[in-house]
């Protein structure tokens, strides 16, 4: 975690600014808490990695797999404490994701350089720098470490700490990660210039989504691309978008939708699942600026 973005980021429980209490340290925060003075509230940084969950525990009940990794990777003892605590402090367990977000962050590691990639490259070339920049479901950093090149500073969230961790492997003094649920406010009040959701509309209710990115937008873009692949079984979202209704749900926010991507598009994403397999989407692009 860079020690810059201290400033920008929030208690998620109840918006205050957070005060840092670092446990190793080198040109970034390896390992720490992020506390709240207000409420309480703590956070663990772990691997460089800030996870601003409203519960630790909460998260790591659909990922104990993963929370007896992190425990032997900690090496500060307030902070093994702190896991082991929220390990202990797991009230339901549910069905662990360990495994299916490093499957899917070797299967994006794979698939790199699928066609749509440089496809969003070529139209985030066409907007205007900006300072602030936002992307939801970043994943493995492709396009992150990409908009870094070129803008001032740049955040990827996302809740997989496994897909995280590779992509702080490729470290900026302008990029930085977060593990977070998508409609958790992390960044309070702030507004972007940019916003970017690859993808994503199948893991969180879309409507909610697109109300909450309004909200960290005043004047600037939110490029949105997605395949309306909704059918997740139990997990399936309640209200699934398609073309139509996502540009009117934007047009009802108060975002324009550029002439380019007023008709639905058709860009292919490439998945690379195993040396025998792919998996082919067709993607609809949206650029929207207020």
């Amino acid at each position: 975690m860079l020690e810059s973005s201290l400033e920008f980021l929030k208690c998620v429980n109840c918006g205050s600014k957070l005060e840092l209490d670092s446990f190793k340290q080198d040109k970034e925060i390896v390992e720490g808490l992020l506390d709240c003075p207000k409420c309480n509230g703590q956070y663990p940084v772990i691997e460089k990695i800030p996870i601003l969950w409203n519960d630790f525990s909460l998260y790591l009940s659909s990922r104990k797999k993963l929370g007896g990794k992190l425990y032997q990777l900690i090496e500060n003892l307030k902070l093994k404490k702190f896991c082991k605590s929220s390990l202990s402090n797991i009230s339901q367990t549910y069905e662990d994701r360990t495994a299916l977000e490093e499957r899917w962050s070797l299967i994006y590691q794979n698939s790199k350089s699928s066609k749509f990639y440089s496809e969003i490259q070529k139209n985030l070339n066409s907007l205007q720098k900006s300072n602030f920049v936002l992307e939801y479901g970043c994943s493995i950093g492709i396009t992150t470490s990409f908009l870094a090149k070129s803008n001032k500073m740049v955040f990827g969230v996302d809740r997989s700490f496994s897909a995280l961790r590779i992509a702080k492997k490729l470290p900026k003094n302008n990029l930085d990660y977060i593990v977070a649920d998508f409609l958790s406010p992390i960044f309070g009040k702030f507004y972007f210039n940019l916003i970017l959701a690859l993808n994503v509309l199948e893991l969180v209710e879309p409507t909610e989504f697109l109300k909450h990115v309004s909200k960290q937008i005043g004047k600037g873009y939110f490029v949105i691309s997605d395949p309306y692949d909704f059918d997740r079984g139990i997990n399936s979202v309640k209200k699934p978008l398609d073309e139509k209704l996502l540009r009117m749900n934007l047009q009802n926010l108060d975002f324009k939708i550029t002439p380019e991507t007023k008709t639905p598009s058709h860009m292919s994403w490439i998945l690379k699942l195993n040396p025998r397999a792919t998996l082919n989407y067709d993607v609809d692009l949206v650029i929207a600026k207020k």
